[in-house]
């Protein structure tokens, strides 16, 4: 049998055109046995993680690829052949998403000129225009800066032209000399959600999915196709099948090859990280033991630097000790928490106030070489200022080597239901009533129940549609916000190692990863988190200078109040933190 390799497919993360997880094309590609499956999300890698565990889980192999529609030339995907081709398509999309709104790409054929090396090209042809060769006048600018890495797609759909579609892209592949390839134009895994794609198109366009006309695909036909249907479709051009095994082999980027390095400029010329995090923190010690460092502080010191420095987390403390120092300067309350408490070294250089002395707690708790865990410093910030931390990290690494961690905000049953029933055409009253009753469900028999409360007949076909697409719905990302504080800087361009776009708030900017996607790939983030207790804590600090003459800080804040405890007991605790 023709081995077959799916080039190109959309996940979800196209949002609110791919109408499957990427977990879900990886694992049909597996069932299908294909060769490999690229997941080619539109100006976006937001998903390919995701794409890439499960693809390691179930033994398939995974390209890296994205789909590009530049403003001024045919749209096309770019599929990375290595980790330097990858690293200029995440900086292609940087570029595109940079210089555009939120949620928007703006990419030109010069971008494509400047960051095409080493990338695969596959060309989308205007399925409407393929009968207008003059039209592909363009075409030869893609043959010259791809050469032999330029093919042209050749998608079909069942339609009722797909023999003339194909004989025009095979006299445009001859007239320009480049070799056509087959793809599937995926955008479900499998055909039975074609019906979740059209009420993602009508929510796109703001429209009933019976007005959406042409915006929706005639048939079902976008899903992932058994390689025996693939040949047939394409019996008169089987080179074009063959071809997607020759990219294959091409393509030997995988994501495991990415590595991550903390910024190190932190350290003074002629001394290395271990060194100077060794040397501040010793003078930190003396700062908070003025009288002298107690013998088991010491020994906890000692031993946490030598485990700092065999598992390399060095350059990792001394961006964090960085920033505290940076808020400390400007007069910024701060204070690390969460499982760095328990570390001798984070109290030494300020970036929490828990004596080690008074504790007894492993430091193997926060970090060790037996879990195989990075660390995760969290420190909170006042509320009110906390913005001038985030600006700092950005001023001092640069945009290109700084961003703050993506939150993908999903569907919830609510914003589920909204949508689905706006797309059926239901009453907008009928569908906030049955919003408005629902929080959560997991079983399917609740949400009829639901619907029959808000005056929609649980037995409708139409009903049934809306408990069906609602439950596949859920879950579904919607889009990309930002992360409460999670910020990310590299040593080289963090722009080459995932996609960087401009966030809502003004000057801000965000990677196109959440936390889970950077714990999958072993990249550290540094959470700077605003806490308005903080702010409150620092303004109480004054008034007590101001009319008391004691200058508190949270290190020295006496313990064992005993009105404290009262309170507490009397669960007089509003507003407290945790």
């Amino acid at each position: 049998m023709m081995r077959y390799a799916e080039l190109h497919a959309k996940s979800n993360f196209s949002f609110l055109e791919g109408a499957s997880h990427p977990d879900e094309l990886v694992r049909r590609a597996g069932e299908l046995d294909y060769a490999a499956v690229a997941v080619t999300d539109r100006d976006s890698l937001a998903g390919v993680v995701r794409a890439h565990a499960a693809a390691k889980d179930l033994g398939v192999k995974l390209i890296i690829g994205a789909e590009i529609h530049p403003q001024d030339a045919l749209p096309l995907v770019l599929l990375a052949t290595d980790r330097a081709a990858y690293g200029r398509l995440a900086t292609l999309i940087t570029r595109g998403r940079r210089r555009a709104e939120k949620g928007e790409c703006r990419i030109t054929f010069d971008d494509i000129v400047r960051h095409g090396e080493g990338l695969i090209a596959l060309v989308i042809p205007d399925r409407q225009n393929t009968a207008d060769l003059p039209r592909y006048a363009e075409l030869p600018r893609y043959a010259e800066l791809f050469a032999d890495r330029c093919y042209l797609l050749a998608e079909l759909h069942q339609g009722p032209d797909d023999r003339g579609h194909l004989w025009r892209l095979m006299e445009t592949s001859r007239r320009f000399d480049i070799p056509l390839v087959a793809g599937g134009d995926v955008h479900y895994h499998v055909a039975q959600r074609a019906a979740l794609h059209d009420v993602l198109v009508a929510t796109r366009h703001g429209l009933t999915v019976e007005r959406c006309g042409e915006f929706l695909f005639p048939n079902a036909q976008r899903h992932m196709k058994r390689p025996a249907e693939i040949a047939r479709l394409f019996a008169e051009v089987p080179d074009a099948v063959r071809r997607t095994i020759e990219i294959v082999e091409r393509c030997t980027f995988s994501l495991d090859e990415l590595r991550y390095e903390y910024p190190e400029e932190l350290s003074p010329k002629g001394e290395t990280p271990a060194e100077y995090l060794a040397r501040v923190t010793w003078d930190g010690a003396e700062d908070r033991y003025p009288s002298g460092i107690p013998p088991r502080v010491r020994r906890i010191i000692e031993h946490e630097l030598e485990l700092i420095e065999q598992l390399h987390y060095e350059a990792y403390f001394l961006t964090v000790w960085d920033l505290v120092r940076f808020a400390r300067r400007r007069g910024i309350l701060c204070q690390g928490r969460g499982s760095a408490a328990n570390s001798a070294v984070c109290y030494c250089l300020g970036i929490t106030s828990v004596d080690p002395a008074e504790m007894d707690v492993l430091f193997e708790r926060f970090i060790s070489q037996e879990r195989d865990e990075a660390p995760d410093i969290d420190v909170d910030f006042e509320h009110e200022r906390r913005e001038e931390v985030l600006q700092y990290l950005y001023d001092k690494y640069g945009r290109d080597r700084a961003g703050m961690t993506a939150e993908v905000i999903t569907y919830r049953p609510r914003s589920a239901v909204r949508d689905v029933g706006k797309a059926l055409g239901f009453p907008a009253e009928h569908i906030d009533r049955l919003a408005k009753q629902i929080e959560h469900f997991h079983e399917e028999p609740e949400l009829p129940r639901r619907c029959r409360e808000a005056g929609i007949d649980p037995r409708s076909t139409a009903a049934r549609q809306l408990v069906e697409l609602t439950g596949q719905l859920v879950g579904f990302p919607r889009h990309l916000s930002q992360h409460t504080g999670g910020m990310i800087m590299t040593r080289g361009l963090l722009c080459e190692l995932v996609p960087i776009e401009n966030a809502a708030m003004p000057d801000r900017t965000v990677i196109q990863w959440n936390k889970d996607d950077l714990d999958e790939l072993g990249i550290l983030k540094v959470d700077c988190l605003s806490l308005g207790i903080l702010t409150a804590i620092r303004k109480t600090f004054e008034f007590v200078r101001l009319h008391h003459g004691r200058q508190l800080t949270l290190a020295n804040i006496p313990q064992g109040d005993e009105q404290v405890y009262r309170m507490i007991r009397r669960a007089d605790t509003m507003g407290v933190f945790r």
